[in-house]
């Protein structure tokens, strides 16, 4: 998937924007991964390394790492977060844009 086609139009698309020299991006790896699967086929959750897709960063306006970017099934920005987002948090989020 070429990033020009993000956020993903017809399905809730959670965007982590991070590194893989980030201490808290590193905790964030294996529950991004967790959520990916749950919520294959219903939601898109695609992890980008800022470092190696600097354009990505300028693109989202990221000002600190790990941000979490969730978008509605329109494509609209609809949360933003910095910092390290638990497994509930994030369950929390993408239940209320509808995704269970």
């Amino acid at each position: 998937m070429g990033f020009d086609s993000l956020p993903v139009k017809g399905k809730v698309t959670l965007i982590d924007l991070g590194s893989n020299s980030c201490i808290p991006c590193k905790m964030m790896a294996p529950i991004l991964e967790k959520i990916k699967e749950r919520y294959q086929g219903k939601a898109e959750v695609i992890v980008i390394d800022i470092y190696k897709y600097r354009d990505q960063a300028q693109r989202f306006k990221i000002r600190a790492i790990p941000t979490q970017i969730f978008f509605n099934e329109k494509g609209d920005e609809v949360f933003r977060h910095l910092g390290f987002m638990s497994e509930k948090d994030i369950v929390s989020k993408m239940r209320e844009l509808g995704v269970n």
